[in-house]
C-alpha cells in the first residue's frame, strides 16, 4: 500500500471519528454548546487534527449531516415516475418516504440547528440539490435499484425542484414545530400531494 493510500486511510478514520464524536454529543447538548474541545477529547483526536480536516464546529457538522442525507439517500430505492406505478412501487416509494422523515427525527437535534433560524444557507442548498438529483432521476427512469449511483449534477429541471423543495420545507417545518406526530403520519399527511405533483411532473414533456 502507497504512501498515499495510507494518508486517506487515516484521514477517513480521523474524520469518522470526528463525526460520529459530534453525533455523540449532539444527543447531549445543543450544537452551540459543543466546542471543539469536547469533540477532539470524546475522539480521542488532538486538536491541531481537528483543524486539519474541519474550520470549525459549525464546518463539521455540516460535513456530517452531508454525509449521513446522502447515504440515506444512496439507499433509497429509485422509482419510475416515468410510468404508471405499481401497487408494490408505491408501497416501497411511500415506505421510502417515511424513512427520510424517520432519519430526520432520530438526527432532529442536528438537523434543527442546521436548518433552523440558525443554519446554513449553504446546507439547505446543499440537501436540496440532492433530492433535486434523486427526483430528477426516477422523473427520468433508471435502470438501477437505488439512487447509489446517481450523477452529482443533473440539467436544469425546474418541476423537479419544486418537488424537492416541497419535501425539504415540510422537512424544516416539522423540526420547527418539534417534529410532532410520527414519521409515519408526516408521510401519510403530504403523501397524496407529493405522488399528485410527481405524477404531473412526470407527464410533462421533456
Amino acid at each position: 500500500m502507497g504512501a498515499q493510500q495510507v494518508f486517506d486511510r487515516r484521514s477517513r478514520r480521523t474524520r469518522a471519528a470526528l463525526e460520529a464524536a459530534l453525533l455523540s454529543l449532539i444527543s447531549e447538548h445543543h450544537l452551540a454548546q459543543i466546542s471543539v474541545s469536547d469533540i477532539t477529547a470524546r475522539a480521542d483526536v488532538n486538536r491541531s487534527t481537528f483543524y486539519e480536516h474541519y474550520s470549525d464546529v459549525h464546518n463539521l457538522a455540516d460535513a456530517a449531516c452531508t454525509q449521513m442525507f446522502d447515504e440515506l439517500i444512496a439507499a433509497t430505492p429509485v422509482f419510475a415516475l416515468n410510468r404508471a406505478a405499481t401497487a408494490t412501487e408505491e408501497r416501497r416509494a411511500r415506505e421510502s418516504l417515511v424513512d427520510v422523515f424517520a432519519h430526520v427525527a432520530a438526527n432532529a437535534r442536528l438537523y434543527h440547528a442546521l436548518l433552523g433560524t440558525e443554519g446554513s444557507a449553504r446546507m439547505i442548498n446543499r440537501l436540496h440539490q440532492r433530492l433535486v438529483v434523486a427526483i430528477h432521476v426516477n422523473v427520468a427512469g433508471s435502470s438501477a435499484d437505488t439512487h447509489a449511483d446517481d450523477p452529482s449534477e443533473v440539467p436544469y429541471d425546474p418541476a423537479s425542484a419544486f418537488l424537492a423543495g416541497a419535501l425539504l420545507g415540510t422537512i424544516i417545518d416539522w423540526l420547527q414545530h418539534g417534529c410532532p406526530g410520527t414519521p409515519e403520519y408526516l408521510g401519510d399527511a403530504i403523501w397524496p400531494q407529493l405522488a399528485g405533483a410527481a405524477i404531473a411532473v412526470a407527464q410533462l414533456p421533456r
